[in-house]
């Protein structure tokens, strides 16, 4: 965080306590929280007393206490006795310029229980642009999900609506990912990418997707609960090198389907080739992955192994027949 000999900048203090910065203008606003130092009497500067003040009026409005009520007690607290509260912590940011992962996903989770969705798409741009796509979903993105869901579980019906919030969000943040590279796309069939029938579980998918532009790689995003006929009709007209199928549960994943879909051909007679599938997600997980099938660890594996089929030499209509052995 910048400190200064005036204090903190209201950039800084929002990133330090995970909100937008209209958030911050809003409350100095609406209930009187706003800086002791105006800098030439317009711009902000924040104490570390000031720092303090909104720390305590981000943990009321979390815990469900409404912002006047938690501003007048937030406002009071400032008097009473007790040591000078210490600048918040500087974020060490890292050779990318990524906000530490710990940092992203308190703020992240604080912005997520405060429904500030403007905060949290800007927090999810900054940790996609620092750290990139899959150390974001990995390190940030996933565990913040898992934290707000914990929440949700251990507090009766409370906190569906930040669960759902955060979600959409994260979405949102997943389908703006671009290519990191110059952008050129491989003159070869795209990747498939359909959760299982019944399945309606997408975001894995979507950073598999997201993934996949970054690094400048074809896909075709067909999202949840595609149908079995409806999947066909799809392999059937792209002709695609590799399919990926998604399955959170075993109770969904559909091993006749993904069988069915490594037995497609495509191509001239002679020079006829097979999809590749990639059995994506927990579902799949505890049964023996069979020929022209790859079961892949998670985003990073799963990203490598469809690069490589990229960097293979073309085979017919496909980009290569060679299959990697399974893990």
């Amino acid at each position: 965080m910048s400190d200064t000999a005036h204090g903190l900048t209201t950039g800084a203090v929002a990133r330090h306590l995970g909100v937008s910065p209209t958030t911050l203008r809003s409350w100095d606003q609406r209930y009187g929280i706003g800086p002791a130092v105006r800098e030439d009497g317009r711009h902000r500067r924040w104490t570390p007393g000031d720092v303090a003040v909104l720390d305590e009026m981000c943990r009321l409005t979390a815990s469900g206490v409404p912002p006047a009520e938690a501003a007048r007690t937030a406002r009071t607290g400032r008097g009473r006795p007790g040591p000078v509260p210490a600048a918040p912590r500087s974020p060490q940011r890292g050779p990318d310029g990524g906000l530490p992962a710990a940092d992203a996903r308190r703020g992240l989770a604080r912005a997520a229980v405060r429904l500030d969705g403007p905060a949290l798409d800007s927090l999810l741009r900054d940790v996609v642009a620092g750290h990139g796509l899959v150390a974001a979903w990995e390190d940030v993105m996933v565990p913040t999900l898992h934290a707000v869901g914990r929440k949700w579980e251990s507090s009766g019906d409370q906190y569906v609506e930040v669960e759902h919030l955060l979600s959409w969000h994260v979405s949102t943040a997943l389908r703006q990912v671009t290519p990191a590279a110059d952008g050129s796309v491989p003159a070869a069939p795209p990747v498939v990418l359909a959760c299982v029938p019944a399945e309606e579980h997408t975001l894995p998918l979507e950073a598999l997707a997201a993934g996949l532009a970054e690094r400048g790689l074809p896909a075709r995003m067909f999202g949840a609960a595609v149908p079995a006929e409806a999947l066909d009709a799809a392999v059937r007209r792209l002709g695609p090198a590799t399919v990926v199928l998604w399955s959170q549960a075993r109770s969904t994943a559909n091993h006749a389907l993904a069988r069915h879909v490594a037995g497609r051909s495509f191509g001239v007679k002679g020079a006829r080739t097979h999809p590749r599938v990639l059995l994506a997600g927990p579902g799949w997980a505890g049964r023996t992955v069979e020929a022209g099938m790859l079961r892949p660890g998670g985003l990073r594996e799963a990203l490598d192994v469809l690069a490589r089929c990229y960097a293979e030499p073309p085979t017919g209509r496909g980009i290569s027949t060679a299959r990697a052995a399974p893990r």
